[in-house]
């Protein structure tokens, strides 16, 4: 998965940008002040200025504890800035005849016959209205995604899913509407998805350090690293999946990225027309008013923007196409919640690559205030179970009215907690709980303990007070039989002695 609300997560807040050559030093000390309190490995960067590329740099390292720098020319996965890759080839092809952008897509791909989204036109999947939602954008496969054909298969199986609104109902951001178009693209183009993109884009930009995910273990990558309860995790590995590529697969370098920025800008009739490049950079529709071709826009700024963010890799792209001037940021660290976020050091050397000031967003304590209480609640269940223990034999007592009440009821409450944090708030925020631990294990883990043990606190209870022996009522306890006595002689008969209790 390429990004997770990335529209919401990322975006880009900078006020309109007057042209202003590069203050290199500027991005040079907001680099060295920012990259300690973001917690990032390493990073690069890049910035165009009036059409020209005017400064790459970086810091760190690919991988944390090795001795490897990253370089302006170091591969990182640029996430759902491969979605304007994708949405280029599918300009190239609408160039060259072979796509028509408001046919259905059943007319490229057999499996979508007569199925329920066969209707959904390619400008609406390149817009984000075919009516798939985020979550099912996101939303885990059972595939494991290997062999030449795992888009294909993958692709296949989204043809079977009815998406959750009608086309141009909504705007709705979903990489399903981008593994399609890379599916329709290979069809189309009779080349595998990586091929295509190598041949028709990569190379003609001169991009030299990037390529697109093929499922093989990419050494010269940056490595990920997920947030840890305020450090960092690196991947196991560089892998890649190829089924992912098209919405967020891409890896590219910084430099690679500034030529790729300039030829979006230069006006020019190269990889594809000028026409085109423009089409790509404005609002698609009426239902897309902030969203072009595989571009986020944003009128009132000036800027045409894109985040990414894949598993401990978070990206940047921004450009402002009428004084020619962009910028790039790739970290190799993914955010945590509150701590160790790169939010504020992409947009900083962002803006101030465009010309702007920087503006402080402060410590984000909301944030880390919350999750700071998400993480001492399962403490907090455990430390209650033992006090249950401990006063056993007062929940023991609570046989009737409100003490059985108190009893009972935390019970029904952990249990709608527990469905809250465990079903509810995924769907809502478009992210299933596997894709949270996939990116912030840390908060993942936290989510699941905090769900689980809250029940079983209250469970707990109830098994203490409903297990165990209660303590014995002297009145309760059985007499001894009395002796038997005769019916007649029951007046004179001597009282039989008391048994003490």
């Amino acid at each position: 998965m390429s990004g997770w609300k990335i529209c919401a997560v990322f975006a880009l807040s900078l006020a309109v940008i007057a042209p202003a050559a590069v203050d290199s030093a500027a991005i040079d000390e907001f680099v060295d002040d920012q990259i300690p309190a973001a917690g990032a490995p390493g990073l690069a960067y890049a910035v165009v200025d009036d059409g020209s590329v005017a400064e790459v740099g970086s810091r760190g390292v690919v991988r944390q504890g090795s001795d490897a720098e990253v370089t302006p020319d170091t591969p990182f996965v640029i996430g759902s800035i491969s979605k304007s890759v994708t949405a280029l080839a599918i300009m190239q092809l609408v160039e060259a005849g072979q796509i028509d952008l408001d046919t259905g897509v059943a007319s490229y791909l057999d499996g979508f016959a007569g199925s329920p989204a066969g209707g959904i036109t390619i400008r609406q999947l390149l817009s984000h209205t075919s009516g798939y939602s985020t979550l099912q954008g996101n939303e885990s496969r059972s595939d494991d995604g290997a062999g030449e054909d795992a888009l294909a298969r993958a692709v296949e199986g989204i043809a079977s899913v009815v998406p959750a609104y009608a086309p141009d109902a909504r705007w709705e951001y979903s990489n399903t509407n981008y593994q399609v178009l890379g599916r329709v693209i290979e069809v189309v183009s009779g080349q595998d998805y990586q091929g295509y993109v190598a041949e028709h884009i990569l190379e003609p930009v001169g991009m030299t350090h990037s390529f697109v995910a093929d499922g093989e273990v990419h050494d010269e990558m940056a490595t990920g690293h997920r947030p840890w309860f305020a450090g960092r995790l690196p991947l196991d590995d560089n892998s890649t999946d190829r089924v992912t590529a098209p919405q967020g697969g891409v890896i590219s370098s910084a430099g690679d990225m500034a030529l790729y920025l300039q030829m979006m800008m230069n006006g020019e009739d190269d990889v594809v027309s000028a026409e085109s490049k423009a089409m790509m950079m404005r609002p698609a529709s009426a239902a897309s008013p902030f969203y072009g071709f595989g571009w986020f826009i944003d009128e009132e700024a000036g800027t045409v923007w894109h985040a990414g963010s894949t598993p401990g890799v978070e990206t940047l792209a921004t450009m402002s196409p009428t004084d020619q001037s962009a910028a790039v940021v790739l970290v190799n660290a993914g955010s945590g919640m509150g701590f160790g976020e790169t939010v504020a050091l992409r947009n900083g050397i962002t803006t101030l690559a465009l010309g702007g000031e920087v503006a402080d967003e402060g410590g984000r304590w909301d944030l880390k205030a919350l999750f700071i209480g998400l993480v001492l609640l399962p403490i907090v269940y455990v430390t209650s179970m033992v006090w249950a223990w401990m006063r056993r034999d007062r929940l023991r007592t609570k046989t009737h009215g409100f003490g059985l009440f108190s009893l009972w009821f935390p019970l029904l409450t952990t249990l709608v907690a527990a469905w809250v944090v465990l079903d509810l708030v995924p769907r809502l925020i478009g992210a299933p709980l596997g894709t949270i631990a996939l990116f912030q294990p840390d908060l993942g883990l936290t989510l699941v303990a905090g769900a689980v043990l809250g029940v079983a606190w209250a469970v707990f209870r109830l098994v203490v007070a409903y297990t165990g022996r209660k303590p014995e009522d002297a009145t309760s306890k059985t007499e001894p039989d009395e002796p038997h006595v005769p019916s007649g002689a029951r007046g004179s008969a001597p009282a039989a002695p008391e048994t003490s209790a």
